[in-house]
């Protein structure tokens, strides 16, 4: 009885396997000729930061199911974190989200986990949603369009107790032009980027209407040196004149020669590395005293003929190059300039602290008294001397005799005309004005 019991089971047991096995096949044939592996057991999550993509009806049935609540991905890590244990991983790209690890575990309380897994959904996406915004105001402030510079003009000539009407000196670009009592003034600026180029006029010295001082300037390495020598030469000059006046001494010469030396001196003081090149006029007592360094010159006409009261101080003139070679320097020649050590074009002027030791601020200075067939004088910068010969400077001021305005600006115009590119100062002084009646 016992054995057919026995047999029964057996035979129960084995329809029961047989049936299960048949189910399993049926099922297995009926996956193998789906269209899709839905119903494969999904692979594990790949250990990489790259997202991987899974077959569309897995994403259409957890998008559906998932469509009352929505779990945050470090969320849902966190939850499966704390339980130790995953059984089953799959990757999944629902709707653009980022991937998403799915955990079971027979011990796993789902209602307190999805609790948890919405407040720190909320807290998440609260974060999210302001690093967003700040991401956002940060592209606005990157793309903006910056202000736009406005970049005030530069001064074209130094204002140095003007004694007329200076018209347009606003504008760099602009011919300056500047009349006043028993001289005349034109200016206009070169191929550089700022006016180097600058004048001084005091006249009424002393409550004297026949004594004043006249000086036309070139600076180079910038408008420090000019700037400078503007503003200090022409006081420089009558304090040391004033000075010999005391101590009754009437050597003029020297007087001048030491207000060169002494705006000099000051300016080295201030450690710039800018020059300037000077021409001077000190009429006083009837007499005309001319001082010059530099390349700055003073012409004078009488009964019509022109006579250079300067000479100009260059390198290669054989006086300023031995004088330059016996300090320890040397000059040079290239493209018909010579240099002082390949640098300089002039052997003379206020400043150059870098070169000091061969470019000296000594002037060479003239005295000449006055009569009547002294008519005037034009002082100018090299800018009109490199063009225009002496005598044809003189004969454009006596064809406008009584325009001397005319005349200066008339003179720019003939020194552009034949392609002068430097800047321009040129000073036309009435001599019959300070004669010594």
């Amino acid at each position: 009885m016992v054995d057919d019991i026995e047999y029964v089971y057996c035979f129960i047991a084995f329809l029961v396997h047989l049936f299960r096995a048949l189910r399993k096949a049926l099922i297995m044939g009926l996956c193998t000729n789906s269209s899709t592996h839905a119903c494969l057991p999904p692979p594990p999550a790949p250990l990489s930061w790259k997202r991987q993509s899974e077959p569309h009806n897995v994403a259409h049935k957890r998008s559906k199911e998932g469509s009352d609540r929505k779990v945050h991905p470090v969320a849902e890590e966190d939850c499966f974190k704390r339980e130790n244990f995953v059984s089953r991983a799959s990757s999944c790209n629902v709707g653009g989200q980022a991937t998403v690890t799915v955990a079971r575990h027979e011990g796993f309380t789902r209602e307190r986990c999805e609790e948890e897994k919405i407040e720190k959904k909320i807290e998440l996406d609260s974060l999210s949603i302001g690093k967003e915004g700040e991401e956002k105001s940060t592209e606005r402030a990157v793309r903006k369009r910056p202000a736009r510079l406005v970049i005030p003009e530069i001064c074209a000539v130094s204002d140095f107790r003007k004694a007329g009407t200076e018209k347009n000196s606003g504008d760099v670009n602009a011919a300056v032009e500047v009349e006043g009592s028993g001289f005349c003034l034109a200016s206009r600026k070169g191929h550089r980027h700022v006016m180097e180029d600058g004048y001084g006029v005091i006249t009424n010295i002393h409550g004297n209407s026949k004594q004043a001082f006249f000086g036309v300037f070139d600076g180079h390495g910038g408008r420090a040196a000019v700037d400078f020598v503007s503003e200090n030469l022409g006081n420089n000059i009558i304090a040391a004149v004033a000075h010999l006046e005391k101590e009754k001494e009437q050597r003029l010469e020297m007087a001048i020669k030491a207000g060169y030396l002494t705006t000099d001196r000051e300016f080295l003081n201030q450690g710039v590395s800018s020059g300037a090149c000077a021409a001077t006029v000190l009429l006083k007592d009837g007499e005309l005293h001319v001082a010059n360094v530099g390349d700055c010159r003073v012409v004078m006409s009488r009964k019509g003929v022109a006579n250079a009261l300067t000479t100009d101080h260059r390198p290669g003139t054989e006086d300023e190059k031995n004088r330059i070679e016996s300090s320890g320097g040397y000059v040079s020649c290239r493209n018909g300039v010579w240099r002082v050590q390949d640098s300089l074009a002039v052997s003379r002027a206020i400043g150059d602290i870098n070169m000091k030791q061969w470019i000296i601020s000594e002037p060479e200075t003239k005295k000449l008294q006055l009569t009547r067939d002294c008519e005037f004088l034009i002082m100018a910068s090299d800018g009109l001397w490199d063009k225009v010969t002496n005598q044809e400077a003189v004969d454009v001021v006596l064809r406008h005799n009584n325009n001397s305005m005319k005349s200066c600006k008339d003179l720019v115009d003939i020194s552009r005309s034949r392609g002068g590119r430097d800047d321009i100062t040129i000073m036309v002084v009435d001599l019959q004005k300070f004669l010594h009646l």
